[in-house]
């Protein structure tokens, strides 16, 4: 695991990214494809037999991670004539054993993910990642991957990568998910495409739909009830999929940077462009609502959309103390940037039962601690549970981010609200796996020079 964040000082001037407040917000933007889709949709291209076209997908290093993997175990893919595009000629039954080790980088998604596809394939793949990732545990795709039949080694009881993937002749289970993941429920139902018999996973709480939607899409035979107890239950047969065509609808959990940026600095008014907000991906909406923010959604269609999408436009305004769930926010990964709102509402905002983000890229659960305080608020752990004392203003700050992409840009947020001085993060260089032109987007929105 990686150490928390903290305000310690920044060695690499070239990974220093520098923040100045109290500029109004105004304009229009259009954030990365949703990072949660771009993946599954080059993963089931891959699998689908024929070719599959995808636009718009996210550019940030995690999915370029995925394409170069499934394009070592023999998946084809071409650059449409639009940037950002996709033409994936795939089939499941084609794909190889790879070369060598299939390096992932940052991107927990991918190693998750692509160990559910490998280990219906007869053969060994090896799974390997950075440093950060090689200190976040893999045990929760290795267990139901076991069961299935598959062999998964790692290191110690927790399966920390590398791993090491011997598939083939698969079972399938009915597993019910210890944690709310996506991540796992889409491993299952990817090594349950390759299984003898049904697989059905059960989710206590639900999660990100994305893999769901695109099989669906895909026309693999899948069936989604809720069991008696309100929970989500995907069965799921052996299918042979078939190409598609997907416009990747833009990443909600970047376009929350922007959302709670204009919410919090005066004169703001932000419109982000065709942005997923269905049912799973928009708890973040739902608890600034509930904050009292300036928020309008405006719908948007179009052929190749995936579920809803809307343009977001959000306004400055006051915000007021709340309580959240994690429930509320599948996957964690909007709780920095809500902190950083919560700080500057009034009164105290109380997340509950986020312990899980401290297997993130770094323990953000302290990290958002953290970095309230070095903006001038009050935050504290108090179990699995994160305090945010509003009210007091945010004040210039210096973060480490250290490797953390979303700790770094909910850090920049916070520096936008903190009155008109500078602000610096340190390790800036980590955006790039998720969203490489945010600042070219901020400082178009401000009127800065990029």
């Amino acid at each position: 695991m990686s150490p928390a964040l903290g305000p310690s000082p920044a060695t690499d001037d070239a990974a220093v990214f520098t923040v100045e407040g109290g500029r109004p917000l105004v304009g229009r933007v259009r954030v990365p494809g949703d990072k949660s889709v771009s993946h599954r949709a080059l993963l089931l291209g891959a699998l689908a037999v024929g070719r599959s076209v995808v636009r718009g997908l996210s550019d940030g290093d995690d999915v370029a991670r995925t394409a170069a993997a499934l394009g070592a175990l023999g998946a084809q893919f071409d650059g449409d004539t639009v940037p950002g595009s996709m033409v994936i000629t795939g089939d499941a039954a084609r794909l190889h054993e790879p070369a060598g080790a299939l390096d992932v980088g940052n991107s927990g998604t991918t190693m998750r993910l692509l160990a559910g596809v490998v280990a219906g394939r007869p053969f060994t793949t090896a799974l390997t990642g950075d440093t950060s990732l090689s200190g976040r545990p893999m045990d929760r795709v290795a267990v139901p991957l076991r069961r299935m039949g598959a062999t998964v080694q790692g290191r110690t009881a927790r399966c920390f990568p590398p791993l090491t993937i011997r598939g083939g002749a698969l079972e399938g289970i009915d597993y019910t998910t210890p944690m709310a993941s996506s991540q796992v429920k889409s491993c299952v139902l990817l090594a349950g495409l390759q299984a003898e018999g049904e697989t059905v996973v059960r989710e206590p709480v639900l999660t990100r739909l994305h893999t769901e939607e695109l099989l669906a899409r895909c026309g693999a035979r899948l069936r989604e009830f809720e069991d008696d107890g309100g929970g989500h239950v995907v069965a799921l047969r052996p299918s042979v999929l078939t190409p598609f065509e997907l416009d990747v609808p833009g990443d909600p959990s970047q376009a929350a940077f922007w959302v709670v940026a204009a919410c919090l600095v005066p004169e703001s008014s932000v419109t982000v462009e065709r942005v997923y907000v269905g049912r799973g991906r928009r708890g973040y909406l739902d608890v600034l609502a509930r904050m009292g923010a300036n928020i309008e959604e405006v719908p948007t269609t179009g052929p190749g959309d995936l579920g809803a999408t809307a343009d977001i436009v959000a306004r400055f305004g006051p915000l007021q103390a709340t309580e959240v769930h994690a429930a509320e926010i599948t996957g964690l990964d909007e709780v920095p940037v809500l902190a950083v709102a919560a700080a500057c509402a009034s009164g105290d905002t109380v997340f509950r039962d986020v312990g899980e983000l401290r297997v993130k890229e770094s323990d953000r659960l302290a990290g958002v601690a953290e970095l309230v305080a070095v903006f001038g608020a009050r935050a504290e752990v108090e179990g699995d549970d994160l305090w945010v004392h509003g009210g007091a203003g945010l004040v210039p700050g210096a973060l480490d981010a250290r490797g953390d992409h979303r700790m770094a840009m909910a850090a920049a947020v916070a520096g936008l609200a903190a009155g008109s001085e500078r602000s610096s993060i340190a390790g800036w260089s980590a955006v790039d796996t998720s969203y490489p032109r945010f600042a070219a987007d901020l400082a178009s929105l401000t009127g800065a020079r990029s």
